[in-house]
């Protein structure tokens, strides 16, 4: 029987990088994701520069692709009226299609073994973890779960927030815009939710936008909300118009949940969204699971030299608490204001005449470069 070191569940940004960090440093990985790469999934596809320096470390250049370089966010209210502020720190455009093959073939070249199959249970017993698909058992001494924002896995594991439901929607499809502007991301407001739009590496446009499900359901369709509830607002209206949509049909993810997750379940290291999720419009998700992979890793191999699971769990749910609580805080916070049309005017009337202050919002939700 073949035990890895470590089996990571799941292969979006937090479970390929951390495998490509821990294979690295010499630790036999499996990661097992259910989908074959490349592939499509609904997400901002905004990535903070501040993993860049790790990414470089880990061998990744950002640089050497076609990913749009952002350095500026405009923001409009539900009336279409607009400010825009240069970001503090900047980020990069790129798919998921393109960066989670990117590091796919990094992890591949790492030597990480790869099974294209659906966990159906995990298992910790003597100190072990046995992980079942639909297909085979695999164990190993440690376990990463990185099965993204919800998951049947959870429910499996007895996770308490999986029972709450919650009414958001997220909807993403790529677009082609003529007139899109370079180095720019920008978020519109809507009734009911708000929309994000920023560049990728194929230079097609990412729509993607978070919705309630009351107000979504009464349109019974993408493109009926779309058409009666985005374009109230002028710059969507514009966006949509004047643009195409590249996908042959809309992207949809249900009941995304933004309720305090457990950064250790039953033994098992959470990283990315299974983690927590920080709310979308913070602009911020990506590089917090990329950073939440760091952080995972370095205690991995923490306890490869002191060997005491317990120290290797109250230090990653410390350094987790302490690099991400006050973040969600605020992203919840910015949420509310943005879901609030008069706050929102208000912000925006406040903003306008004082850019630092959105400058200093910004940086509330975001980190430092990962060194």
């Amino acid at each position: 029987m073949k035990i890895y070191d470590v089996i990571i569940i799941g292969g979006g940004l937090a479970g390929l990088t951390s495998a490509i960090d821990l294979s690295s440093s010499g630790f036999e990985v499996l990661l097992i994701e259910k989908d074959e790469y490349p592939k499509h999934k609904v997400c901002g596809e905004y990535v903070s520069n501040e993993v860049l320096p790790y990414f470089n470390r880990l061998g990744i250049d950002i640089n050497q692709t076609k990913a749009d370089q952002i350095n500026r966010l405009t923001l409009s209210n539900r009336n279409g009226e607009t400010v825009n502020v240069g970001l503090p720190l900047g980020g990069f455009g790129m798919s998921r299609y393109a960066l989670d093959h990117l590091l796919y073939e990094k992890a591949k070249s790492n030597g990480v073994q790869f099974k294209f199959e659906t966990v159906t249970g995990v298992e910790f017993e003597n100190e072990q973890f046995c992980i079942t698909t639909n297909q085979q058992n695999y164990y190993s001494e440690l376990a990463i779960g990185s099965f993204g924002k919800r998951s049947t896995l959870d429910k499996k594991l007895g996770r308490y927030f999986i029972n709450k439901k919650t009414p958001w929607i997220g909807i993403k499809a790529h677009y082609q815009s003529d007139d899109f502007p370079n180095g720019e991301v920008q978020l519109h407001n809507f009734e009911g939710g708000y929309c994000g739009l920023s560049k990728t590496e194929t230079g097609a446009v990412n729509f993607c936008y978070l919705a309630h499900y009351d107000s979504f359901k009464k349109e019974g369709s993408v493109e009926n909300f779309n058409q009666h509830i985005l374009t109230k607002n002028p710059k969507l209206k514009s966006f949509l118009k004047n643009s195409e949509m590249l996908f042959d049909k809309h992207l949809a993810i249900s009941q995304v949940s933004f309720q305090n997750k457990n950064a250790v379940e039953n033994h098992m290291l959470m990283a990315g969204d299974s983690a927590g999720l920080i709310h979308p419009l913070c602009g911020n998700g990506m590089a917090m699971a990329i950073h939440s992979a760091k952080l995972l890793s370095e205690e991995i191999k923490k306890y490869k030299t002191f060997k005491s699971r317990n120290q290797l769990e109250e230090n990653y749910t410390a350094i987790w608490e302490q690099t991400f609580r006050k973040r969600l805080i605020f992203g919840s916070a910015f949420q509310k204001i943005l879901l609030q049309p008069k706050l929102t005017n208000l912000g925006m009337s406040l903003v306008s005449k004082s850019p630092f202050l959105i400058k200093k919002m910004i940086q509330q939700t975001h980190g430092k470069p990962i060194s």
